[in-house]
């Protein structure tokens, strides 16, 4: 089974697991999910995430997704980059999500950050997507 944008598949599996309320969700671990994962948690997003080495040289990550008052707290997390549409920003046209409240994930030279770190840097990059 070839997947064509696992960034896409690894949001839906989060979207899909917020909805079912579970604790977690697994999916194959690849750098760029890390690095995503890696900026959910940091602006809260997300408990935490973890990442196994399995039979082989395939490696999990297993994400704990977070809820407020029983709702989940990612409301809303859409691919905005896609393989067959890639979409790149100068650092002056990153989108602002919900007017700041929510994030742009932007992948840099300098790695994987927010909309407002990507800003902050002056870099522009690929816009990942976006959170709410």
């Amino acid at each position: 089974m070839s997947m064509t944008d696992p960034i896409a598949d690894f949001l839906t599996r989060l979207r899909n697991g917020q909805t079912a309320r579970k604790k977690s969700v697994r999916c194959p671990s690849s750098k760029a999910k890390e690095a995503i994962a890696r900026v959910l948690q940091d602006e809260g997003y997300i408990l935490g995430f973890d990442v196994a080495s399995e039979e082989g040289n395939k490696k999990t990550m297993t994400v704990a997704l977070k809820y407020f008052d029983g709702k989940p707290v990612i409301e809303r997390i859409e691919r905005v980059s896609t393989p067959s549409l890639r979409v790149y920003k100068a650092s002056d046209e990153i989108p602002t999500v919900l007017g700041g409240l929510g994030v742009a994930i932007v992948s840099t030279s300098a790695g994987v950050v927010t909309d407002k770190q990507a800003r902050a840097a002056g870099q522009g990059g690929e816009v990942l997507c976006v959170v709410a």
